[in-house]
């Protein structure tokens, strides 16, 4: 059954009715702390919940990936944002390689500084 939520207009109480949506309507509504009709219905963003495999496949739209292997700073903003997507820390090795590529060094440039970070993929 939903939940609505609504405030008082009277005495600013905040409170849920759970009703159907056949009693949405025409059912009155009073404020259980001071019994007034003068309420205001309370209306909360929306939240949608997406799968992992949903999240990450819009993450590879390949209309986001045109020209990245030339753009060191948008390969870093898509890693960053694919790091996010999963939820997981990479560590600090993964942080440092996407800062350096989001000031816009090229990955070449990086393995040769860096040549222990093991960056043959990229």
């Amino acid at each position: 059954m939903p939940s609505y939520e609504f405030r008082c207009q009277q005495c600013q109480e905040l409170f849920e009715v759970f009703q159907t949506y056949q009693e949405y309507d025409p059912q009155r509504v009073t404020c259980p702390a001071c019994d007034s009709d003068r309420i205001k219905r309370v209306i909360n963003p929306v939240r949608i919940a997406t799968s992992e495999e949903s999240r990450l496949e819009s993450l590879v739209d390949p209309s986001q990936l045109a020209g990245i292997e030339d753009d060191p700073q948008a390969l870093g903003k898509m890693m960053r944002r694919m790091s996010s997507e999963m939820g997981e820390d990479l560590g600090p090795e993964f942080d440092e390689v996407v800062d350096r590529l989001e000031t816009g060094q090229s990955p070449e440039d990086i393995e040769k500084e860096l040549p222990d970070l093991g960056m043959d993929d990229l």
